[in-house]
């Protein structure tokens, strides 16, 4: 049976956002991971904070709004209360989210690692299955380009990759890759392996 390879992204903190500061020059704020909660009425409004990464002031991302209690799932509200960490980090990455807050994320400051088999490259020769299979692990999304993780991940300059671009020999969901393609969780690569030697000799 084909083995398939794993590649997973893991990001270290959350992305800031783009956002002028009221107390100060700043236009960067923080996840603070921690949600505001209020109850006017029968309905609950939830926020999460974000602060200021130079004077520390606050900006709350609206998460629900005007909801009842009753419509919210249990677990959820308790992970509201207990602020989850996971879940903190999920409203952070979500586009949807930032897109009803109008609100925009620097992904530029996030970092991040792929864990990967180190030495697969390496370890090529003796491998002898015509194609190669990757899936890519992304819980959290930040707009990072696939061409970057298969250049990490196997050890390739940008005019190796840019080769077996040409060389069509390597494809996602069965499409023939393109530099400017995002990664998306588990998407699956699959490499020609005949290309990939021939490139790395």
């Amino acid at each position: 049976m084909r083995k398939e390879y794993i590649w997973e992204v893991k990001a270290h903190n959350t992305p800031l956002l783009k956002r002028s500061c009221s107390h100060c020059d700043s236009d960067r704020f923080y996840c603070s991971e921690k949600f505001r909660m209020n109850a006017q009425k029968k309905n609950i409004d939830v926020w999460l904070i974000y602060r200021c990464i130079k004077c520390d002031n606050t900006y709350n991302m609206t998460i629900i709004s005007r909801t009842s209690p009753e419509s919210i799932n249990k677990e959820l509200f308790h992970r509201f209360q207990e602020n989850n960490r996971e879940l903190a980090w999920l409203y952070a990455f979500s586009t949807e989210i930032r897109k009803k807050n109008n609100l925009e994320a620097d992904f530029d400051t996030i970092k991040y690692e792929i864990q990967h088999e180190q030495r697969f490259i390496e370890n090529l020769h003796s491998i002898n299955d015509d194609t190669l299979s990757f899936k890519v692990i992304y819980a959290f999304s930040f707009q990072l380009k696939l061409s970057t993780v298969i250049r990490n991940c196997l050890k390739l300059s940008s005019k190796q990759l840019d080769r077996l671009i040409t060389m069509q020999a390597i494809t996602v969901h069965g499409k023939f890759l393109e530099k400017k393609h995002r990664v998306k969780h588990e998407d699956i690569v699959k490499i020609s392996c005949e290309a990939l030697k021939r490139i790395t000799r």
